[in-house]
């Protein structure tokens, strides 16, 4: 019923002239013109140089002055010896890290809400949300010291010397265990800001009903979840070619590269390292148009599925 009743707002409120309605939330508009402002600078005005996949850019001859060669990049791409390794890489590797870390800040969330010891959970709070504002490269660096086949922290507890950076099958495991690791405990914060606006008169009618804690999680907190559950899988899904370049590429070894080869650090090491730069906007460019396509079947299955969507 109170769904409607937004609904019905939203509608009155849409069918208002845009003058009026920018009339009367000026102060609105104003904050939001800064960081549109910037989108516009920093998202949107780069996108002219896109067109150099499509050119043998040339920097003495500029953007329109290189010579244009069509899809000519894209087909090196789509033909070069390391292509389906590094697709099926990057699908897993983004897939496990999905599949593994977005129920990890749910449940956490979950935890901290039924605790009562405020001390202990602001403690508790902090602990998790430290691991974020480590850097990627100390991160790496900690992974390499903790995997030591000498004197390392693995290896000590387990008895042996394995060098786990050079093993093609832990490399995945290692990048998923120190992502959730690093980055679980700073989306708790969202799912938390979620359960505190819960209406706290559901919990004492459920209490009064008889019913338990796993019953109120159930019922109450989950449902309570639910849209911004949705909300935050359909942006993970439109991310999931988009694999860390930073941590791949500090953890990665000649020995590694199995399963360790992705298309970021390919882009990385064409555009950079060996200044092919309309191949590697190639790269790129087919990267994007892959996300932008999960994203957009994954919110329409999520809009079917749960009439929650990013975008209409």
């Amino acid at each position: 019923m109170s769904k409607n009743k937004s609904k019905a707002a939203a509608a009155v409120m849409t069918q208002r002239p845009l003058k009026k309605r920018i009339m009367d939330n000026w102060q609105l508009y104003a904050m939001l013109a800064v960081p549109v402002l910037l989108t516009i600078v920093y998202k949107y005005i780069p996108m002219y140089g896109i067109q150099i996949a499509f050119r043998d850019y040339k920097a003495s001859k500029g953007f329109t002055g290189s010579e244009w060669v069509g899809l000519e990049w894209f087909l090196r791409f789509f033909s070069a010896p390391t292509f389906w390794r590094m697709i099926r890489n990057t699908v897993l590797l983004s897939l496990f890290s999905l599949l593994w870390s977005f129920p990890i800040p749910i449940i956490l969330a979950l935890l901290l809400n039924q605790m009562r010891f405020h001390r202990f959970k602001r403690v508790t709070q902090t602990v998790l949300y430290a691991p974020h504002f480590i850097s990627t490269m100390v991160i790496c660096g900690m992974i390499r010291i903790f995997l030591s086949p000498s004197g390392g922290l693995i290896n000590l507890i387990a008895g042996t010397s394995i060098d786990f950076l050079t093993e093609s099958a832990a490399f995945r495991t290692i990048y998923i265990a120190s992502g959730i690791w690093q980055d679980a405990g700073w989306g708790i914060i969202i799912y938390m800001a979620t359960l505190a606006n819960i209406d706290t008169s559901l919990y004492e009618a459920a209490k009064v009903d008889g019913a338990s804690l796993f019953q109120r999680i159930r019922h109450i907190d989950i449902p309570g979840l639910t849209s911004i559950m949705v909300l935050n899988l359909i942006m993970s899904a439109g991310s999931l070619m988009n694999v860390g370049f930073e941590k791949v590429w500090l953890l990665q070894t000649d020995l590694n590269k199995a399963t360790s080869d992705v298309i970021s650090v390919y882009v990385y090491q064409q555009g950079i390292e060996n200044a092919k730069y309309s191949y590697s906007t190639a790269v790129g460019l087919f990267n994007t148009v892959i996300n932008i396509i999960l994203l957009i079947v994954v919110n329409k299955l999520a809009g079917r599925i749960s009439d929650e969507t990013s975008f209409l």
